[in-house]
């Protein structure tokens, strides 16, 4: 029989791999698709494609989650800060800075820094005829890059700064706005306090727009507005601020641009990197990863043992295509090898399918945003989702090259099996 599968091949003018070729013709076989081990098989198959759309949700959501986040606090606080030394660990800026340092408004001792801005934090109370709201005024200059609050801006627009007047447009959060009931064109009546219990300082601002970031520690409490507002309350001059936010271009290199800025700034500054500032929600953020691979190896484990247990099913349900085999001559790893081209094809297809609708899902909800988040808990209103290409590779091929090696130890069964007796197996 082996002598007429070879010429057959020989026929067809190609040359093909034998094992290949015997699986194949299995796997269409009629009495294939209709035999004991076909259920098992669409079993593995859908373990297969349930393991993956998890695991390709796992990582778009958790990755997605990590990268929003990390955009978001970097939005308001830079990547980098730099300020005095001071035990002082209070959200507003005490003792100012002076403007002119070499390093500003250009650091080019650091290539990667992409942007740097001065800006200043004063605590003051918004007051209107009903209520009254704790705030700290943001202050901010012609320098600052209003970007990144571009897309947390829900109604109105953004307060308009120049060098010469000072402006007293504010830009406040939802929350504020709500619990305040102020809307857009509203003056809010600002009070801020005075050092050794004097009167109250008193600005009236007017509410150019309204943001909404998700984050409940700065919408609580953050307004921005012109950085002159702080230096005349604090009777500094116009080259004096509270510190400098530093933008950098690649936040996973944050650790070493933070030293390497830290070098470059005079010895009196504190150059401090945004997981320094805010270690609680970076140590949130780095469980994600571990959640990210207990998820992973969980549903490799158990896609590995269903493969196996079809595997196994398989092996069982052609004893006899073995024990005719191996009377025609063929070697325990020829035999082998057929089943593992069967497995792989059945590894294959559960990919297929689980890329499809795994992809799928997180494209909707990329696009539609159907599921929402508690931003008290989260830092987010919606899930948000991120996925790359090499997140696929990796995922799919180590997916494939697991399950293929985990199934080259089943297959043994097929030495232990004599042909004899195989034959006569029913």
């Amino acid at each position: 029989m082996t002598i007429a599968i070879m010429v057959y091949l020989n026929i067809e003018g190609e040359k093909v791999n034998l094992e290949y070729f015997i699986a194949k013709r299995v796997q269409s076989s009629t009495s294939y698709k209709n035999s004991v081990s076909a259920p098992i098989i669409k079993i593995a198959i859908a373990a297969i494609a349930i393991g993956i759309i998890v695991m390709l949700i796992a990582i778009a959501t958790g990755v997605g989650l990590q990268k929003k986040i990390k955009e978001k606090v970097s939005a308001f606080n830079g990547h980098v800060s730099i300020s005095l030394y001071d035990r002082n660990n209070s959200v507003t800026t005490v003792k100012p800075i002076s403007k002119e340092q070499g390093f500003y408004p250009d650091f080019t001792k650091v290539p990667e820094v992409t942007h740097i801005q001065a800006i200043a934090t004063k605590g003051g109370m918004i007051r209107t005829a009903t209520d009254f709201e704790g705030i700290i005024l943001k202050g901010v200059g012609t320098d600052y890059d209003w970007q990144y609050l571009q897309d947390f801006l829900i109604e109105g627009e953004l307060p308009k700064l120049n060098k010469e007047d000072t402006s007293f447009d504010i830009l406040i959060s939802d929350d504020i706005a709500a619990r305040l009931q102020l809307k857009v064109g509203d003056q809010a009546s600002t009070y801020f306090m005075k050092a050794n219990g004097q009167e109250p300082i008193a600005r009236f601002f007017t509410v150019s727009g309204i943001y909404d970031s998700g984050l409940e520690e700065y919408d609580s409490k953050f307004i921005i507005g012109d950085i002159k507002h702080i230096q005349r309350i604090n009777k500094w001059d116009e080259s004096q601020v509270g510190k400098f936010e530093v933008f950098i271009n690649d936040f996973d290199k944050l650790n070493e641009i933070g030293r390497n800025i830290q070098l470059n700034t005079p010895s009196e500054l504190n150059a401090k990197t945004i997981e320094q500032e805010l270690p609680a929600i970076f140590q949130w953020l780095a469980l994600l990863d571990g959640n990210i691979f207990g998820i992973i190896g969980i549903i490799l484990i158990v896609g590995i043992i269903n493969m196996i247990t079809a595997l196994l099913v398989l092996i069982l349900d052609r004893t006899n295509m073995i024990g005719v085999l191996k009377s025609l001559g063929a070697s325990n790893w020829t035999v082998r090898k057929i089943f593992l081209y069967n497995a792989m094809n059945l590894v294959f297809k559960g990919l297929v399918i689980g890329n499809v609708i795994g992809l799928g899902l997180i494209g909707i909800q990329y696009f539609f945003s159907p599921l929402t988040l508690d931003p008290q808990s989260y830092h987010v209103t919606e899930m948000p989702v991120y996925i790359s290409w090499w997140h696929v590779v990796a995922l799919n091929l180590g997916t494939f090259v697991v399950c293929l090696l985990a199934l080259i130890i089943p297959t043994f069964i097929v030495s232990k099996i004599s042909p004899v007796k195989a034959m006569r197996f029913e």
